[in-house]
């Protein structure tokens, strides 16, 4: 099943840091980062990228559960 996966452009400071660990699923548009789509395949590195966000504005879920960032 795909994740979704969803930049808060509110709560995002953009920091670059999802953008570097994983240029082909997020990117800095001006002065915050959004997701290149809405959907991805399941990857460790998108929940890296979700748990090292320092504005806890990424949010990735599996249906309705959600699955990052993780506690």
């Amino acid at each position: 099943m795909a994740w979704h996966v969803e930049v808060d452009e509110h709560t995002c400071i953009g920091s670059g840091m999802c953008a570097s660990l994983m240029p082909e699923v997020f990117e800095l548009e001006g002065a915050t980062a959004r997701a290149r789509a809405e959907t991805v395949e399941p990857d460790e590195t998108v929940l890296d990228a979700a748990d090292s966000c320092p504005a806890m504005a990424i949010t990735v879920s599996a249906g309705k559960e959600v699955v990052g960032p993780r506690p």
